[in-house]
């Protein structure tokens, strides 16, 4: 799965790696059932529902580039579930998103916040074994940091409504000077 508005965004959306289904169609958080879109909605960031499931419509795409939204991936190997990633992988891949970031930030000013989605893959990609959800006191490339929860149905202790809350959190920061 390929970055998507890298270049425009004001808030990096970053996931674990691209799952199965979302290297297929080429859109982020795409498997059936995971809670990305439905919290992000509930959290009043998109305005209309998105279901990414056979990827991303150009309605969809021009919604997310005008809510300055943009999304890469902490590894960029795709695979059925993020525990079959190595340690490398997430500390490679952890250098090459804050060189990516700070690229951008240089270039164009943004992002503005990078808000990672698994604390797991934050603490492995940044050596930050005791960090918790939130915001982060380091940057990555420069960019304010938060975490907030997996989505992924396999955070069961996690709903709807409280990841829309962690993310709202995050999209109020964004909203403040």
């Amino acid at each position: 799965m390929r970055d998507l508005h890298l270049d425009t965004c004001r808030l990096l959306v970053v996931g674990i790696n691209p799952g199965l289904v979302s290297e297929r169609v080429d859109a982020p958080f795409a498997r059936p059932g995971n809670r990305f879109w439905p919290a992000l909605h509930a959290a009043g960031i998109t305005e209309t529902l998105v279901d990414a499931r056979d990827g991303l419509t150009a309605a969809h795409h021009a919604e997310l580039l005008r809510r300055g939204l943009g999304f890469t991936n902490v590894v960029p190997r795709a695979t059925a579930v993020a525990s079959e990633l190595t340690r490398e992988e997430y500390l490679a891949g952890g250098a090459v998103l804050a060189e990516k970031v700070a690229a951008q930030r240089a270039a164009r000013g943004g992002p503005r916040i990078v808000m990672v989605a698994g604390i797991g893959a934050y603490r492995l990609a940044f050596r930050r074994p005791r960090a918790r959800v939130g915001r982060q006191e380091e940057t990555i490339g420069g960019a304010e940091t938060w975490v907030v929860p997996n989505p992924s149905g396999l955070n069961a202790h996690e709903t709807v409504d409280s990841l829309a809350r962690a993310y709202r959190e995050v999209w109020d920061r964004l909203q403040t000077p």
